[in-house]
């Protein structure tokens, strides 16, 4: 009877601490599951930096500097960018990458100077200085590369401009959507140098892609305050959420 009592008492003992592992694995998994699902919300959303380049910039003294683009502004844009990527979202870039031969290069046109507008291929065509040319440090980005799940390279075609991050003007496509779908993003986050360029071409097409997009006006600069308030009010009528300032709590609720 002793041995009977004793074989009972360690069975009720096995099951006590059995369904009691199983309930504290339950309560885990369960705690778990929300931090499972921001996750899975916040990997949904990517960030693309437009052209942080030194040619851009004031900080370089870049043959196309932008104003308002100076250490201050790098490292605003770098301190943001750092803090995304320690939330969790994935940071993408785009690369001014042109040939010498650029067709957008005034030194290119005998006769005209920067900021001449042309006719290429039936479009007006602004003719800019040599900027961004490939293999050169003014093409190099000014934000460290471990920051960036990828960078995708854009304007190397010689005969077409490409302010865009997913095609040219030509409308030859960049890897930018392809890369983006296969990562499962649906909501991209836009902002860099110029708000009323390379900026507002980047954040259309993407909204014409299909995804929900969101620009942040005080993490871009623009070459002209009139062009970069129409460039504002264009992506507005596109759809696209245009916010001050960087909030991630914010960005992560859209």
């Amino acid at each position: 009877m002793k041995n009977w009592g004793f074989k009972v008492l360690i069975g009720v003992l096995f099951v006590t601490l059995a369904f009691g592992g199983m309930a504290m694995a339950q309560t885990a998994k369960q705690a778990k599951e929300p931090a499972k699902a921001a996750a899975k919300k916040a990997m949904d959303m990517a960030i693309i930096v437009v052209d942080l380049q030194g040619d851009f910039t004031k900080a370089k003294k870049g043959s196309l500097a932008v104003e308002g683009t100076d250490d201050a502004y790098v490292k605003s844009v770098t301190d943001a960018t750092a803090k995304l990527k320690a939330a969790g979202f994935p940071i993408y870039a785009t690369q001014d990458w042109h040939p010498a031969t650029h067709a957008s290069f005034a030194a290119n046109h005998q006769g005209k100077k920067p900021f001449d507008v042309i006719k290429l291929h039936g479009k007006d065509q602004v003719l800019w200085p040599p900027h961004c040319v490939q293999n050169t440090p003014g093409a190099e980005i000014l934000l460290d590369k471990k920051l960036f799940k990828a960078v995708v390279k854009k304007g190397m075609d010689a005969q077409f401009d490409s302010y865009s991050g997913f095609q040219d003007d030509g409308g030859k496509k960049t890897d930018m959507d392809k890369i983006l779908k296969k990562a499962g993003i649906k909501k991209v986050v836009v902002y860099g140098i110029a708000t009323d360029y390379c900026v507002k071409a980047t954040a259309i097409d993407a909204a014409a892609a299909g995804y929900k997009v969101i620009m942040v006006k005080n993490l871009s600069k623009g070459v002209a305050p009139e062009t970069s308030a129409k460039a504002l009010d264009e992506m507005k009528a596109k759809g696209i959420t245009v916010i001050e300032d960087l909030d991630i709590a914010k960005i992560k609720g859209m």
